[in-house]
């Protein structure tokens, strides 16, 4: 538990100041073929401050957390905003003061397990498959869980407290068949500690049995016909296109930095069918899978809308750039270990449900596919993306039809977006994955399935 009484520092702040103690809590499990490859538990923490001063940031951390340490961060911090003063002065910077206090924890109210248990857990998951499915040519399973735990004052009025969770198991499976190695992968999990997120292993049962069927599917299946193509895709594909090709164009140190969101502002960008927003914490009364309350600058964390009916709304700012673009601060800025300078960063970024059913929009498709899972993929600043897709099927006359072997898709996201003609009403969130930007940070993505145009991969 982190819960110091940061106040009492306050006084050694002379400029703008951040200061933050955390620790990142991390558990590791791996069973491959039901040998332990895997078992680590582990914990990071430590002190940080940042200082500006004239414009020129300083930063300083220690991973020792004492009075003396952390005094002595704040003078660190605080010398070197002053030393890169000297080599250039910006001018005194005038940041958008939103003070707000947060206390928020997600501590388990179940009987903690410990390492032995969870690994208990997962042997009996495996026994399951190994007995069941006994045709695998290998099986793996990985356990994974954070704890972000942060303590946080700002010289501007902010405090805040949290300790925000995740767990996932992730089940690989392979099949070998007639030479050819076959993969599916399912994900189970989400925001809680493992004891509020996995009762017991039989929970998972049905969620191996839909893994292994897909696997079989797609040992019989084909390849998809290259080429643009009517497809849905599914809530989990729509919400890493969202976070992956359009959400990072619009984090604005991205668009300072010339993403081709900057020409687009108050632009009609996607079909009107298509609203995207980056929720801090809740939607429609529910936590969102990555609640963030309050951001690492101490900026109260708010919903942020980036596309409004088709049209570029705003961006995702921290507070400098707010400042330079002259926006609103969003309560965008975050940082994975104490070492760390927070970022402009997303927290929960989804497409908004539309009204149309998933059968109803599968039926629409006379000659297309149905893409349900991907894997690895990119984006760059110009939201041109290329993803890979493990699970797939054919549509044929308004009918899901046969699988299709590992492929991928390809395109300009905005244009993928101007194509959407039905977008479904339900909403699927994720937040298995780890965003990449300089460093690694949990996120939640999500959405409904949508009815597009995109470029498909072949044999």
């Amino acid at each position: 538990m982190l819960k110091i009484d940061l106040s009492k520092y306050k006084k050694e702040f002379t400029e703008y100041t951040e200061l933050r103690v955390q620790e990142n809590r991390n558990t590791n499990i791996v069973l491959v073929n039901g040998d332990i490859m895997d078992n680590s538990s582990s914990a990071s923490s430590g002190i940080s401050a940042r200082v500006n001063k004239n414009g020129n940031w300083g930063f300083a951390s220690n991973p020792v957390i004492s009075d003396e340490e952390i005094e002595k961060v704040i003078l660190s911090a605080t010398e070197n905003a002053n030393f890169l003063g000297t080599k250039q002065s910006k001018g005194k910077v005038a940041f958008q003061k939103r003070p707000h206090s947060s206390q928020n924890e997600f501590y388990t109210k179940q009987d903690k397990k410990d390492q032995n248990a969870k690994i208990e857990f997962m042997k009996k998951l495996d026994d399951y498959i190994k007995t069941k499915y006994s045709d695998l040519s290998s099986r793996t399973l990985v356990l994974t869980a954070l704890d972000m735990e942060k303590n946080m004052i700002t010289s501007d009025g902010s405090n805040s407290y949290s300790m925000i969770p995740k767990a996932h198991i992730y089940a690989i499976l392979n099949k070998n068949v007639n030479g050819e190695n076959f993969e599916v992968f399912k994900v189970t999990g989400g925001s809680g500690q493992f004891e509020d997120v996995f009762k017991k292993p039989e929970d998972l049962f049905k969620e191996i049995d839909e893994a292994y069927n897909n696997l079989i599917e797609k040992t019989e299946g084909v390849y998809a016909i290259a080429g643009m193509k009517d497809v849905v895709l599914d809530a989990k594909i729509a919400g890493i296109l969202a976070h992956e090709a359009i959400g990072h164009t619009t984090e604005a140190d991205f668009v300072l930095s010339g993403s081709v969101a900057a020409d687009y502002l108050n632009l009609e960008v996607a079909s009107p069918l298509i609203s995207l927003v980056d929720f801090a914490h809740t939607f429609k009364g529910e936590k969102c899978p990555v609640p963030v309350y309050i951001d690492d600058e101490g900026v109260k964390a708010e919903d942020k809308v980036i596309i409004e009916n088709g049209v570029l709304k705003g961006y995702m700012h921290n507070k400098q750039t707010a400042m330079q673009l002259n926006m609103d601060v969003t309560g965008n800025a975050r940082a994975y270990a104490f070492s760390d300078e927070p970022l402009v960063r997303m927290r929960n970024t989804a497409i908004l449900p539309g009204k149309s059913r998933l059968a109803d929009m599968i039926a629409s498709i006379e000659d297309g596919y149905y893409l349900v899972q991907s894997s690895n993929g990119q984006a760059d600043s110009t939201s041109e993306f290329m993803f890979g897709i493990t699970l797939g099927y054919e549509i044929k006359k308004g009918k899901i039809g046969k699988a299709i072997r590992d492929t991928t898709i390809s395109g300009i996201a905005f244009d993928v977006l101007k194509s959407v003609t039905m977008v479904s009403d339900d909403m699927d969130w994720n937040c298995s994955g780890m965003c990449g930007k300089k460093q690694p940070i949990p996120v939640g993505m999500g959405g409904p399935a949508i009815k597009c145009k995109v470029n498909i991969g072949g044999k």
